[in-house]
């Protein structure tokens, strides 16, 4: 096994295509073709952990957080990144880094947080945009039902729920002829002028690479002419944050203390009581300020996230509360789902879980 493979059993999990523009995530260091001994899961990739992986012969390091955030410059070992990285380097340790894409994905760590709890109905709070899209294209009529089984073999068409979707322009039907089409150029380039049928079809964002491939092998033309559009159709299945319900509501407090326990936090930040039950819990691992209107939107009566500044707590308006359990407690049981998710998938050797704590923040 080499590290390409380690990255695209990943990729079945949280596709990279889904992570935040401003995010650094895939493989930061080494080489993908470089053969895999053993892989250390962590929450951060810091000095300490290059340290453990090569005590413990594994020159892969699957990171939550990437240690490259931002462009590097120099690499004289002046700041931790700079001296993790060149650690790595000396040392032949590859770092993967997943980030937003698990924070995007619907089994990602805002399940986790949601699973902890025992939240049930559980729904994306903020599907994130344009991740559907729509591919047109003609083909000749007897070529119509060979091109759409191929699409659907590389996986287009299968959105949430719902499977082989595909529709004509009309959307009354699978296909429809184009009795008037003109003459296109097909194979040796010959001219065709028999009626061509219009497909249309779904597929997810990070399919495309792959959809295009059975297009072009399967359309009978050498010279494909097709359109790609992107829907505006929200996704409940890709997005940051979830909202779930709890089994029975609580009051405010035995809420905080039931959260507190089973996230094992330090302390709790939270805005003030709004005086009824909490039943409607919204989650988002990590920095959270900016799903503030989305959980009011959703009818939360709580939020649970991290990073939340003096005023954001303001912002709860009496409307629902805010509860900051810290960046790392509420990511914190992220590496050992990724070391379970691994192992199911490749079970030649272990995936160890860290057991550096990578938390900066002390508490008295």
């Amino acid at each position: 096994m080499v590290v390409q493979d380690v990255m695209e059993h990943l990729q079945e999990l949280a596709p990279l295509a889904y992570a935040e523009d401003f995010d650094n995530v895939g493989l930061l260091v080494g080489d993908k073709n470089q053969k895999v001994s053993g892989i250390l899961v962590t929450l951060d990739t810091l000095e300490e952990v290059v340290d453990e992986a090569i005590e413990k012969n594994c020159n892969l390091i699957v990171s939550f957080h990437p240690i490259i955030f931002e462009g590097l410059k120099k690499l004289t070992g002046k700041t931790y990144v700079e001296r993790v990285v060149i650690k790595a380097i000396e040392n032949k340790i590859a770092i993967i880094a997943i980030h937003t894409a698990l924070d995007n994905a619907f089994q990602g760590v805002n399940d986790i947080i949601c699973n902890k709890l025992g939240l049930k109905n559980k729904r994306i709070l903020i599907p994130k945009l344009r991740t559907i899209k729509k591919l047109q294209t003609y083909v000749p009529s007897e070529s119509a039902e060979h091109l759409r089984q191929a699409l659907f073999a590389s996986g287009a068409g299968n959105i949430g729920n719902y499977e082989s979707c595909s529709f004509n322009f009309e959307g009354k039907g699978t296909f429809k002829g184009n009795l008037n089409s003109n003459p296109v150029v097909g194979k040796r380039g010959q001219l065709h002028t028999e009626a061509e049928i219009a497909v249309s079809i779904t597929y997810l964002k990070h399919q495309e690479s792959k959809i295009l491939n059975a297009l072009f092998a399967a359309h009978p033309y050498e010279e494909v002419a097709y359109e790609i559009f992107s829907l505006e159709n929200n996704n409940q299945h890709i997005g940051m944050g979830m909202i779930g319900e709890l089994e029975a509501a609580m009051d405010t407090h035995t809420c905080l203390n039931f959260i507190k326990k089973t996230m094992k936090a330090s302390s709790v930040r939270y805005s003030k009581d709004i005086g009824k039950p909490i039943r409607q819990i919204a989650v988002l691992g990590g920095s959270g300020s900016f799903a503030i209107s989305a959980a009011k939107a959703a009818n939360a009566d709580l939020l649970i996230t991290s990073d939340l500044k003096y005023h954001d707590f303001f912002t709860a308006e009496n409307s629902l509360v805010l509860a900051d359990i810290g960046h790392y407690e509420s990511e914190q049981f992220t590496k050992s789902f990724l070391v379970d998710y691994l192992s199911k998938k490749i079970t030649n050797f272990a995936i160890i879980l860290s057991t550096t704590n990578t938390n900066p923040v002390k508490y008295l």
